[in-house]
């Protein structure tokens, strides 16, 4: 089941004669004027027609153009400053390597015993760490100022985010397909499963480059091994989010499209992949996998 959009009816468009331009029959005198259709409209008449059907016409463009601009889907969720992070997490990130991540990564109020398996190395003025496997930056709240302060912001904001989007009302679909989703398309909305979800086949989300999609898990969220989340239609990730209260696991060779803004732990298992930002309450765990904010 999918969500539908209620289209616009787009019109088919009609030119009768009384809205052309008037044509002119001259007689012997230049001041005697004869038309086609009304013999006896005036000039400002015909003129006054023509401009009411083009202004007409030109208004409802107008509106189509506007509808089909017009965002589907609940509000953006505001993630602020943990917009900055590819993986933020309060109690670790761990990699086997080797991962690769691109966008910066932040663990707080742990320290940086909390980022492991990366074998980074200690910037000069001590506020962020390098890495081999992330292209950007490694931060943790052991760091030298600002960097605690910054994390602290972000991980607030973190949880600003999660509670907005878990608090979010009147879904569109509830506990659709009873949480086993594969195989579905999904339209702009916002969704709820009381149950945990499970993504057993590809699912396609698909949508404008200005849609958006909030998915609510009360469960965990499981994507099966080697199975995907598609974009269509111009869908873009930053505009999907998984708000889930259970863990999250990407078996070996599954893909992610997404904001996941996770309750407890998040999982990406060998050969996973997502294109998203993993924001954990807790710990995030790769194994050999791929994630690109």
């Amino acid at each position: 089941m999918s969500a539908g959009n209620s289209g616009v009816s787009r019109p088919a468009w009609v030119t009768p004669s009384h809205i052309l331009f008037p044509l002119v029959k001259h007689s012997k005198r230049a001041s005697e004027f004869a038309y086609d259709d009304v013999p006896d409209a005036t000039v400002g008449q015909k003129l006054i027609s023509f401009a009411t059907a083009m202004i007409s016409a030109l208004t409802l463009c107008i509106l189509l153009a506007l509808d089909s601009a017009v965002a589907l889907g609940p509000a953006a969720v505001n993630l602020r400053t943990a917009a900055n992070y590819a993986i933020l997490s309060k109690s670790g990130v761990s990699t086997v390597p080797p991962s690769v991540i691109t966008g910066n990564v932040g663990t707080s109020p742990i320290a940086a015993t909390g980022l492991t398996g990366f074998s980074f190395t200690l910037d000069p003025t001590g506020e962020f760490a390098t890495s081999t496997q992330v292209a950007g930056q490694l931060t943790a709240a052991s760091f030298t100022v600002p960097t605690p302060s910054t994390l602290t912001v972000a991980v607030g904001d973190m949880g600003t985010a999660f509670t907005d989007a878990t608090g979010r009302v009147s879904p569109n679909f509830t506990n659709l397909a009873n949480g086993a989703i594969g195989g579905l398309i999904l339209t702009p909305g916002l969704y709820k499963w009381t149950t945990s979800v499970t993504v057993g086949s590809q699912i396609t989300i698909t949508g404008a480059a200005t849609d958006t999609w909030i998915f609510q898990v009360a469960g965990t969220l499981t994507v099966v091994a080697g199975m995907k989340m598609v974009l269509a239609g111009g869908a873009l990730a930053s505009n999907i989010v998984w708000v889930v209260t259970g863990s999250v696991s990407a078996a070996a060779g599954a893909h992610i499209e997404g904001v996941v803004l996770g309750k407890t732990s998040i999982s990406l298992l060998t050969g996973a992949t997502a294109n998203s930002r993993l924001l954990s309450q807790t710990s995030v765990a790769l194994q050999k996998a791929t994630v690109n904010n």
